[in-house]
């Protein structure tokens, strides 16, 4: 890899104007994408009329075509470079969101979300895995932490997820096609800039071809250990759009509280993202940190399951709710730039793309059939508790599967040296 700048070779260097790039790329994406899907799931079961399970299958497919594909996108992105990929799947974004807009029939708005999802998968992970790749070579230069980088691109990303309901809030008092149009208009704002902004080569980004590296990622063990330790989140963060929304609408008898949930997940991740990597960087291994944000995920959903027997509404109804929101979001942001810190480190060299998709593919499977899951359950009239009390012991259970790690390693600087602390 090659070095940066003399001007980036101190402790605080400031980022460099792709990576600048990037971070905002992430924040106008999720202002698109949750101005949204927040309210996704009480338009499919309300306005067109689908039953729960369905509206899980709806979702857990949403999320397939978009994590699952990333492999696919990833891939791409190796082979042919980040700009066209990423202008690619923001085309096809404006596309999907315009088509939900309209879509009335079941087929129409699996189609509409397969797309949405797809487009996803193609420019997500060519953002990720450059991100990734400049945040390592700003590492070996002496610039800091690759975690911190990846850090504040979850933070920019939260920051699109907090404005993005807040936006979809105000539009949906016209209806749920008028949200869709503006969030297909801000893909179109994406697409245009980045049509000029986005470099068309990257110096130092060579690309490869499409086939070879599939095998050592197949047989890599730690890295599909870490998959099911993200997975295991992912499943547990999707409940945000699935779960919470229908227990706020019992407790509260609208969706309004949706949005102030959603604003006070983001809130907290744009306010306490970096001094939450700082501290883990200090205090916790790789392992030790996802195993942390893995628990308190659980402790969240275990807080709604003692609560829900009571049958509380309004304010009361809604607060441990708002405890699910905090701890998922605690443990989010423990696990998600962790996650990608360590990633690098578990590559083939040239195959960081296939990786950070195959990454979100293999949990976005997870999440496909958790969601299909979680939706069932909450539409089988078990006891109150019982829903909330399963989707606590996953992030328990996937700590238990959590990879090793290298004699050393810190949450917050982990892989010094990217290329040469491969593990497999």
């Amino acid at each position: 890899m090659s070095a940066l700048p003399v001007t980036a070779r101190t402790a605080d260097a400031p980022l460099s104007p792709l990576l600048r790039l990037l971070i905002l790329t992430q924040l106008a994406f999720n202002v698109g994408f949750f101005a949204v899907l927040p309210f996704l799931a009480e338009h499919l079961g309300t306005a067109i009329g689908m039953a729960g399970w369905l509206v899980g299958v709806v979702l857990g497919l949403r999320t397939f075509s978009q994590q699952g594909l990333f492999v696919v996108g990833g891939a791409l992105a190796d082979r042919y470079g980040v700009r066209p990929v990423v202008l690619t799947g923001c085309a096809l974004r404006v596309a999907g969101f315009a088509w939900l807009g309209y879509a009335g029939a079941t087929w129409s708005v699996i189609g509409s979300v397969l797309l949405i999802g797809f487009a996803a998968a193609l420019f997500s992970p060519a953002v990720e895995s450059e991100v990734a790749r400049q945040a390592v070579l700003r590492e070996e230069a002496g610039g800091g932490p690759r975690a911190r980088v990846l850090a504040l691109f979850t933070v920019a990303g939260q920051a699109g997820a907090f404005v993005g309901p807040l936006l979809g809030g105000l539009l949906l008092t016209v209806d749920f096609r008028t949200v869709c149009l503006a969030g297909a208009g801000v893909f179109v704002a994406v697409l245009a800039g980045h049509a000029v902004l986005l470099p068309r080569h990257i110096p130092g980004r060579e690309p490869v071809h499409v086939r070879g590296g599939v095998g050592p990622l197949l047989r890599n063990r730690r890295f599909f250990a870490l998959c099911c330790g993200y997975g295991a989140q992912l499943l547990a963060y999707n409940q945000l759009y699935l779960a919470l929304p229908a227990e706020a609408e019992r407790a509260a008898g609208s969706q309004t509280p949706v949005a102030w949930l959603f604003a006070l997940s983001s809130l907290l991740v744009v306010t306490a993202q970096l001094p939450v990597t700082r501290w883990a960087g200090r205090r916790l291994t790789p392992r030790r940190s996802l195993a942390a944000g893995l628990l308190l995920t659980g402790a969240g959903f275990a807080a709604v399951a003692a609560a829900r027997p009571a049958g509380w509404t309004g304010a009361a109804g809604l607060a441990p709710l708002a405890a699910l929101v905090v701890l998922l979001t605690l443990g989010q942001m423990l696990v998600a730039p962790v996650a990608r810190a360590w990633l690098p480190d578990l590559a083939e060299p040239g195959r960081l793309g296939l990786y950070t998709g195959a990454l979100s593919s293999v949990s976005g499977l997870l999440v496909l059939l958790g969601s299909t899951a979680s939706g069932a359950l909450l539409d089988l009239g078990l006891p109150p508790a019982a829903p909330w009390a399963a989707l606590a012991a996953v992030p328990v259970a996937a700590v238990l599967v959590l990879p090793g790690e290298r004699p050393g390693a810190r949450a917050g600087r982990h892989g010094q040296g990217g290329r040469g602390n491969r593990e497999s």
